[in-house]
């Protein structure tokens, strides 16, 4: 098995370093995988020279333009047909990559993705997904950003294709599908989030509608995928990664209070790595794409090389798992012929 993932290596804060950084480490995992490096010639070759094994498992096309994060989607799209996020995307829409990870600029990723990629046939808007640690295991959550305002059909969509990642990408069987709401009960909440619940007490994934549920229930694992708009997720995501590192934050400060607390620290640090392991939202990084016409993972803009290396695990877990091919299932629609590429 060959796999080849196109990577924009000029995307993130800490970008170029990182991203090849992530990438080496991404490799030594994965040796069926060829990366294609999209990026400043100038910038890479000496990188590269540094890491003689990662060069001969990557290609690299040099692009003169780069998107940063203040440039519109807008520009993107019209002026920098060049940029090594453009390329990148380009080369999953001519099939050349089965895949594409960036941790550039999201607005213009997401208009990118759209215009080269498209959207699978039945599905109106794509959604930003991810994973997150709870009591119980991971738990999949969308939209993150992607779709600020969303119609009660959006959410119904976004359900649909949250529970079919939790099938077929974390192979549960039968995943439970939450729709946060301010409260439980049903008649709480706004008509859209009502008319979407009614909309998947009726749709192909009923059995598996938990129903309503709270933030709280997030970290509990009451569910496995939890559904919301881009305006909430984005707040709970970004909250939750404060959260974690505020919690690990306080433990520190609290064994640094004393020589008891000291030697406590001592005791327990081989458990308190574990907990700062299973805390760390690094493992986490990693938005994915669901509903283009190709794989497209976002890695966070300002990652280091383990977060993006987990980015990459992301997309090796999505062409791997041929998770496009079930979503056409699940949305009825018959693959057209030349459209769907390299799933």
């Amino acid at each position: 098995m060959k796999l080849v993932l196109s990577i924009d290596a000029m995307g993130g804060d800490k970008a170029p370093e990182v991203i090849i950084q992530g990438v080496e480490t991404a490799s030594c995992r994965y040796p069926f995988v060829h990366f294609l490096l999209f990026g400043s010639q100038s910038a890479l070759e000496p990188l590269l020279a540094q890491k003689k094994r990662l060069a001969e498992k990557v290609t690299l096309i040099h692009c003169d333009e780069v998107i940063t994060p203040d440039t519109k989607p807008s520009m993107a799209i019209r002026g920098l047909p060049n940029s090594s996020m453009r390329q990148a995307i380009k080369a999953v829409a001519d099939g050349r990559a089965q895949g594409v990870v960036s941790a550039g600029n999201t607005g213009a990723y997401m208009a990118l993705a759209k215009l080269l990629l498209k959207t699978l046939p039945g599905i109106d808007r794509p959604a930003l997904a991810s994973l997150a640690p709870t009591l119980k295991g991971e738990i999949v959550f969308l939209d993150l950003g992607a779709n600020v305002e969303c119609s009660s059909k959006n959410l119904e969509q976004f359900a649909i294709m949250g529970e079919a990642f939790a099938r077929y990408v974390l192979h549960l069987p039968h995943p439970k599908v939450g729709l946060i709401n301010v409260g439980s009960e049903d008649i709480k909440g706004n008509s859209i989030v009502k008319e979407a619940a009614d909309l998947l007490r009726a749709s192909s994934i009923k059995d598996n509608f938990y129903g309503f549920i709270e933030g709280d229930d997030i970290p509990k694992g009451t569910v496995d995928v939890v559904v919301m708009d881009g305006f909430t997720g984005n707040v709970v995501l970004k909250a939750g990664e404060g959260i974690m590192s505020l919690s690990l934050y306080y433990l520190k400060e609290a064994f640094k209070s004393s020589w008891l607390a000291r030697l406590g620290y001592f005791l327990a640090s081989p458990m308190l790595k574990k907990l700062a392991l299973r805390l760390d939202y690094r493992r986490y990084n990693g938005g994915i794409w669901l509903g283009l016409n190709g794989v497209a993972i976002k890695s966070h803009g300002g990652t280091d090389a383990l977060g993006f290396s987990h980015a990459i695990d992301l997309a090796v877990d999505m062409t791997t798992s041929r998770m496009n091919e079930y979503l056409l299932k699940e949305f009825a629609v018959e693959p057209p012929l030349k459209e769907v590429i390299n799933q």
